[in-house]
């Protein structure tokens, strides 16, 4: 399987990649499908069962009004965000929807919409079946398909092959482990980064691919931008305010005042940049997949730590930084899993901090070695960690989750590169335990709001 940078970070909307822009990714993919068979004009009547995780945290993760959006020819990376919520009511209060911008159908949410979270499908948490229907109430097509992190999808018949994506393509240098991609770059004296960009080079010409990083780089600091501007109270009824514009006023004012020491400042800054990033997924705002809405703020968080706080930082280093980033993302979609669903919120904010330690570590003078031990610390330290959101929405425990995964990645960059980049645990191991520890947890602690704050917090 060989899987792109432009996989690993996607460009969407809030508040889930596994919840939001997977789903609407599946509801778009459904809809081709019927227009590409000639059966779009023959349908009358759409319902869509959400299952497991899906359904139990769905509603809180907007999966529904993103379900309708894709259902309407939308995609994660063009829809418009702010258009999102108004277009889910008008669909409810009319009862129509437009198949594909293109087909009315009558649609009743209430009816035609189902959360099913006591079944879990086999293969996957996340699992959403489609069903359309002709005038005759007969079925005319009908797919499963399953959201599995990161804005991934794959089809039923697809995950009994064990298969994410149909791109077989041959890579100058292949590698589905860190030691493999360690081997290439002894053998061929290249860093993390020149290994992936020849990859990529597969799919793109060297030009394309630095353009399309830098404009995953612009979203990242407009999604910053934005969250810092932003004020009031987040949606869900959990009555949590963004705290990104006020701590920002607060940073600059002591800035100014010289109040606060420089090392300190630094890690205040990363913080905000955090917050500002998940406030606006929590928002359902446009970001950045990295590798997972839940944990989509850490590697922006450090980006900009290393754009305004490492001397000699410009457009070159953020582009070998989130190349290497995207190679050891590639190595937990690989070995493990990016799903909250499935393994907890470890291999959600444990592969971002991963990531970012590495990409910290690369632009700093890390050699792979030291880049691939910045990637252990950073997953070691988030080990067993689950994922149990308070009211099924990305906010508590997740926005502060991570702001505090940045300034570990940051630290875990520090510790490699202090080192030789000698140690015990290598990061395929971490990168297993994870998988194996994500096996062994309950249920109840994989994004289901069934457990641990999930339960222990009482809402107002």
């Amino acid at each position: 399987m060989a899987i792109s940078l432009f996989d690993m970070l996607k460009i969407g909307i809030g508040p889930s990649s596994s919840h939001t822009v997977g789903p609407m990714a599946a509801a778009h993919r459904f809809v081709q499908i019927l227009a590409q068979s000639a059966q779009l004009s023959s349908v009358r009547r759409i319902t869509i069962d959400l299952y497991g995780s899906l359904g139990a945290t769905g509603p809180g993760h907007g999966t529904g009004p993103a379900v309708l959006m894709g259902l309407e020819g939308h995609l994660p990376d063009s829809v418009d965000p702010a258009r999102v919520p108004a277009r889910a009511g008008e669909i409810d209060h009319h009862r129509q929807l437009k198949l594909n911008g293109e087909v009315a159908i009558e649609f009743d949410v209430a009816r035609d919409l189902h959360f099913r979270p006591e079944t879990t499908l086999p293969f996957h948490a996340n699992g959403l079946r489609f069903t359309a229907y002709d005038n005759d109430h007969q079925a005319l097509e009908q797919r499963t398909l399953y959201s599995i992190g990161g804005g991934f999808v794959v089809e039923e018949e697809a995950a009994g092959d064990d298969r994410l994506v149909d791109d077989r393509s041959d890579l100058p240098f292949p590698f589905t482990t860190a030691t493999e991609l360690l081997a290439h770059c002894q053998r061929h004296g290249l860093s993390m980064a020149e290994v992936m960009l020849a990859n990529e080079q597969t799919w793109r010409a060297p030009d394309d691919i630095r353009n399309g990083i830098l404009a995953i780089w612009q979203v990242m600091q407009d999604c910053v931008h934005n969250g810092i501007r932003a004020q009031g109270c987040l949606p869900g009824g959990l009555g949590i305010q963004r705290r990104a514009a006020a701590l920002h006023t607060k940073l600059t004012s002591l800035e100014q005042q010289a109040l606060i020491a420089p090392s300190l400042s630094a890690l205040d800054w990363v913080n905000l940049y955090a917050l500002a990033v998940n406030e606006e997924n929590a928002g359902g705002g446009r970001m950045v997949t990295a590798p997972t809405n839940g944990a989509a703020g850490i590697v922006p968080a450090v980006l900009h730590y290393y754009w305004h706080w490492c001397p000699g930082a410009d457009e070159d280093g953020v582009v070998r930084f989130l190349l290497t980033a995207a190679a050891i993302a590639i190595l937990f979609k690989e070995n493990a899993s990016i799903s909250g669903a499935e393994v907890g919120c470890q291999g959600e904010i444990g592969s971002a901090c991963a990531m970012a330690a590495a990409g910290l570590a690369a632009v700093t003078g890390g050699s792979p070695r030291q880049v691939e031990n910045a990637a252990e610390i950073g997953m070691e330290h988030h080990l067993g960690l689950t994922c149990d959101p308070v009211g099924g929405l990305v906010q508590i425990p997740c926005i502060e989750r991570n702001a505090v995964g940045a300034v570990q990645a940051i630290n875990a960059a520090l510790l490699a590169l202090r080192g030789n980049g000698d140690h015990v645990v290598s990061l395929d191991k971490v990168i297993r335990t994870m998988r194996d520890t994500g096996a062994d947890m309950l249920d109840k602690y994989k994004e289901t709001a069934h457990g641990g704050l999930a339960v222990n917090v009482t809402e107002c």
